[in-house]
């Protein structure tokens, strides 16, 4: 029975790690180019990914509200409300987007007073913009994807993720460097190539659900059930305490981002090389995490508590295989990474340093990475917000102030943050899950 779960977690989750790996290769693709194009460049990067990575992990999590609901209505055969689930999404996803847009808007006008280097804010504020208006796209890619995903067709969203991220990196030679007689625009180039890309992404998704027949049934319930306040109404309560959790976890990361910001543009750039590594195990840990709420959904809707509790495990174990080969992986090649990324010597001894507490964090991220997506499936959210809280806001954050500018850490005092919040937040989330299912 056991083995049964193993294999099909992997099936469904494979396809989902595979675009996640594509992620993972555009964010290298646009660190390297960027970083070789100048370090000013790269720390202006920096700040700005990691203030819209709240945004877009937020969505993320926003977006999830779709999984238990679609896979529960699947776990009982009921395609047609699927469908009107995705309708009702999208909708949600529209809206919570034009809220993202006024706050990050807001937050554009502010962006002198964040105590970040003066010389960068020139290179910032135009690659924000392109950004800020990317933002609907990356909401409805969630929407479509996340019901995709929860019917267990992970394929779809694979192909049109490494379809997009090739465009997006072929974007990104184009113009950062000014090839083919397009103009050199360095880091601006980089935000118009991510805007086309997603715009594209999510008209892929749309021509696919509309035109496939294996996806006819849910269609029809696109359709001809249409809109529903009810579905509207559970799909927020849902997404918003999922978006919270996940945006409070991002957000120790985002503030993180602004105290390097203190220490200096060297250290910005650094931030930013051993970020992209980091994402290399995370997205990985999530494509799982994702399989494991699928299957934990459609057992909920059957009720089948039992095989909830063995598909939570046997992706535990499996992220924990995982997580095993990558860390070896990456500690090998500790020595070099830095130099892929930039010409500095001092960036890359910046960047070695922070390797230690990378190391130490990753247990504790697989672990909430996993008891997460399975409380997702269960639709047992609301608590995941008070752990978010306490693990990220409470302890990583003052964690890392106190290591970085207290205690004169400098760049690794602050990456302290991480090992403390993750491993909190996956016992946490993990006494939860026992909790539940007990």
């Amino acid at each position: 029975m056991n083995n049964g779960h193993y294999s099909a977690l992997i099936r469904l989750g494979l396809p989902i790690i595979i675009g996640q790996v594509g992620m993972i290769v555009l964010g290298f693709a646009d660190t390297l180019m960027i970083g070789h194009h100048s370090t000013e460049e790269l720390g202006a990067a920096s700040v700005v990914n990691n203030l819209f990575n709240l945004c877009i992990i937020f969505s993320t999590g926003f977006s999830y509200g779709l999984t238990p609901v679609v896979g529960s209505l699947c776990g009982q055969g009921r395609k047609a409300e699927a469908g009107q689930a995705l309708t009702c999404s999208l909708a949600a996803n529209g809206l919570v987007s034009l809220l993202l847009m006024t706050i990050m808007g807001t937050l554009y006008l502010n962006i002198g007073r964040l105590g970040q280097p003066e010389e960068l804010i020139p290179l910032i504020k135009p690659y924000y913009l392109t950004l800020l208006f990317s933002l609907p796209f990356v909401l409805w890619f969630n929407g479509f994807k996340q019901f995709t995903d929860g019917i267990g067709n992970t394929r779809i969203a694979m192909w049109v993720l490494l379809g997009g991220n090739a465009m997006n990196i072929l974007g990104n030679y184009v113009l950062i460097y000014g090839k083919f007689g397009f103009p050199e625009l360095g880091l601006l180039g980089a935000g118009l190539s991510t805007l086309t890309a997603r715009i594209a992404m999510v008209a892929a998704m749309a021509v696919i659900v509309h035109q496939s027949r294996s996806l006819l049934p849910y269609k029809e319930g696109m359709w001809r059930l249409g809109w529903s306040k009810k579905m509207f109404l559970r799909l927020n309560a849902l997404g918003w305490p999922v978006g919270l959790q996940m945006g409070m976890e991002t957000a120790a990361f985002s503030l993180s981002t602004l105290m390097v910001g203190w220490l200096g543009t060297m250290e910005l750039a650094a931030h930013q090389i051993m970020l992209t590594i980091s994402q290399l195990t995370f997205m990985v840990f999530y494509g799982m995490g994702a399989a494991v709420a699928v299957r934990v959904s459609h057992y909920t809707g059957q009720n089948d508590y039992t095989n909830v509790k063995r598909t939570t495990y046997a992706g535990f174990k499996l992220i924990l295989c995982i997580g095993c080969v990558l860390i070896g992986i990456v500690f090998i090649l500790k020595g070099q990474v830095g130099s892929w990324f930039t010409d500095s010597e001092e960036v890359t001894r910046a960047v070695e340093a922070l390797f230690l507490p990378f190391l130490i964090y990753q247990l504790g991220d697989g672990t909430q990475i996993n008891f997460a997506n399975a409380l997702r499936g269960m639709a047992d959210v609301k608590p995941m917000m008070g752990i978010a809280f306490v693990s990220y806001f409470l302890i990583a954050l003052p964690v890392g102030y106190i290591g970085g500018f207290v205690l004169h850490g400098g760049l690794p005092g602050v990456w302290m943050a991480f090992p403390f919040g993750l491993s909190t937040a996956g016992l946490l989330l993990w006494l939860r899950f026992r909790k539940m299912t007990h």
